[in-house]
């Protein structure tokens, strides 16, 4: 009996060992994927080009369209809050807060390493940088005091200059044309945004000087963010972390033009301040949001998302909230609704006719079969050599 008991005890513990080191094999196997995981994606961040595949591959034309858009919708109306219900009426300031925030919280990013590498410096790149800096502090700057005096339809019908706008300066500047079905689509969608917006039109005569000063450095600042991380290994980050700085020297030269004085008696109750950061935790998400959507679609695209958002708000209130904007509004909703979705069909279409030239071109060439490697004998990706049969 007590020998049995002994092989029996034998077992049990054999067994138990056994188990709990499949367990420990089983836990450092989970160790040993997440450690790679995490090598792997601090290597891309270390590299610009590393950098820029991991965010093409996370954040896509979709995610970054959707994403820009509900944090469009949140700030505008967070910030018709601070500037209206609150009375913090220095919008000038409000952006200076936006965009320290964003540079506090970039600091931190990269104090951990998590954030992106910037590609090799060029001469040529500074004056882009600096441009870009510049545009950044008046587009956003004076979007903000257009929107402290003017209505959201006005701030929003103002976005339909943009377009033309935009279009005319890739012409002029990269020789881009744009198709006769887009132009045609384009001016549907800003005819249908106009009958939707003009019965929300508070017109003040320093708020319309305003937002028509805000046109040009709009469509500038859309066109330069998208071409920087669309030709170069700029991402969204890295771009941000650059300019930044750049954008908050500017914003304090325009503070005594364009904030009236006062600021220090505000009252920065809990209440207020908690609003303002809000708005400010909001703008960052704005910022970053708006160059992911530069980075993966076109500054033309990115202006057709925030007259979609425009539309979306209008039948939104009359569906949901019994809002009445009007018959013609809806109807002018509707149609701009129509040409956007026109407008993304002619994209994904151009889109696929792309990505279908390269198939076209290499079928054209001769039979190609890679080239091993003569030391290794195997064939990797980078080290395939292509030679004609």
């Amino acid at each position: 009996m007590l020998c049995s008991r002994k092989v029996m005890n034998f077992f049990v513990r054999k067994d138990v060992k056994r188990f709990l080191k499949r367990k420990d094999s089983d836990a450092s196997e989970r160790g040993k994927r997440l450690e790679d995981l995490r090598a792997s994606l601090f290597n891309d961040l270390r590299t610009s080009e590393g950098a820029k595949r991991l965010q093409q591959r996370i954040c896509g034309p979709t995610v970054a369209l959707t994403f820009n858009f509900w944090v469009s919708v949140c700030i505008i109306l967070m910030n018709k809050l601070v500037l209206g219900k609150i009375g913090f009426n220095f919008p000038i300031l409000l952006t200076f807060i936006h965009y320290s925030l964003s540079w506090f919280l970039m600091a931190i990013m990269n104090a951990f390493s998590f954030l992106p590498a910037s590609p090799p410096a060029k001469s040529s790149r500074f004056f882009a940088l600096l441009t870009l800096g510049i545009v950044m502090s008046f587009s956003t700057g004076l979007a903000n005091v257009s929107l402290k005096y003017n209505s959201v339809g006005f701030y929003q019908m103002t976005k339909i200059a943009v377009t033309p706008t935009i279009v005319l300066a890739e012409f002029v500047l990269f020789a881009k044309t744009v198709s006769f079905y887009k132009v045609l689509t384009l001016t549907i969608v800003s005819i249908g945004v106009a009958v939707a917006t003009v019965t929300d039109l508070e017109f003040h005569l320093f708020g319309a000087i305003i937002a028509l000063a805000w046109i040009i450095p709009s469509a500038v600042n859309k066109i330069l963010w998208s071409n920087l991380q669309q030709q170069e290994n700029w991402t969204a980050l890295a771009l941000m972390w650059k300019t930044t700085p750049l954008t908050l020297i500017f914003l304090v030269a325009l503070m005594p033009w364009l904030d009236p004085p006062g600021a220090l008696s505000f009252n920065w109750d809990f209440s207020n301040t908690l609003v303002i950061f809000l708005s400010a935790i909001l703008g960052f998400l704005l910022q970053w949001s708006g160059a992911l959507a530069l980075g993966a679609t076109s500054a033309v695209s990115h202006v057709v998302l925030g007259q979609f958002k425009t539309c979306v708000i209008l039948l939104g209130g009359f569906l949901l909230f019994n809002s009445n904007p009007g018959i013609l509004s809806i109807c002018g909703a509707i149609i701009a609704l129509g040409g956007m979705s026109f407008y993304t069909y002619l994209n994904m279409l151009a889109s696929h006719q792309q990505a279908a030239k390269p198939t076209n071109r290499q079928s054209s060439f001769p039979l190609m079969k890679p080239k091993h490697n003569k030391e290794s004998g195997d064939a990797h990706d980078g080290d395939l050599v292509m030679e004609p049969v």
